[in-house]
C-alpha cells in the first residue's frame, strides 16, 4: 500500500469511530436503564479515543485526519436510522439498533485489516478491533438479557 491508501483507510476507520461515538452517545440519551446510560458514554469516549489515535498516524504520515462523522457513509446513515428508530422505544429495540451498528463497525475494521497495512498501524488497528467485537459481543449479551426478562415478565 502506498502511504495515500493508508492514509485513506485510517479515515475511514477515524469515521467509523466518530460514528460509533455519535451513535453510543445517541444509545446512552435513549435508553432508560441508568447502568446502560453509564456504559454507553463509556464505549462513546472510547470510539472517541480511537479516533485521536488514528488521526495521530494520519498526521504522522502526513496526511490530514477525518475531523467527522461520515456525512455520505452507509455509517452516518446507519446512526441517523437509529435515532429515528429508538425514540420511544424500549431498551431492547435501542440495544439491537446498537449491536447493528457495530455490526458495520465491524465490516470496516475487517475490511482495513484485509489490506496489507504497515506492521505498527495493523498492530492499532487489530487492538482496536479487538475493542469493537468486545462492545459487539457485550451489546448483544445486554440485549439478550433484556429480552430474557421482558420474557420472563409477561
Amino acid at each position: 500500500m502506498d502511504n495515500d491508501d493508508i492514509i485513506s483507510t485510517l479515515n475511514d476507520l477515524i469515521e467509523t469511530s466518530k460514528d460509533g461515538e455519535e451513535g453510543f452517545r445517541t444509545c446512552a440519551q435513549d435508553i432508560s436503564d441508568s447502568k446502560l446510560k453509564s456504559l454507553f458514554m463509556d464505549r462513546a469516549q472510547h470510539c472517541a479515543q480511537a479516533a485521536r489515535e488514528l488521526q495521530e498516524q494520519v498526521v504522522a504520515l502526513g496526511g490530514k485526519p477525518e475531523t467527522s462523522t461520515s456525512v455520505s457513509s452507509s455509517l452516518h446513515r446507519r446512526w441517523v436510522d437509529i435515532k429515528a428508530a429508538i425514540t420511544g422505544q424500549d431498551d431492547e429495540a435501542i440495544l439491537n439498533e446498537c449491536e447493528r451498528g457495530e455490526d458495520v463497525a465491524m465490516k470496516s475494521y475487517r475490511n482495513a485489516l484485509g489490506k496489507d497495512l504497515p506492521p505498527a498501524i495493523r498492530s492499532i488497528v487489530e487492538r482496536q478491533f479487538g475493542g469493537v467485537q468486545r462492545n459487539h459481543d457485550q451489546v448483544k449479551a445486554l440485549r439478550d438479557q433484556v429480552r430474557t426478562a421482558k420474557n420472563i415478565a409477561r
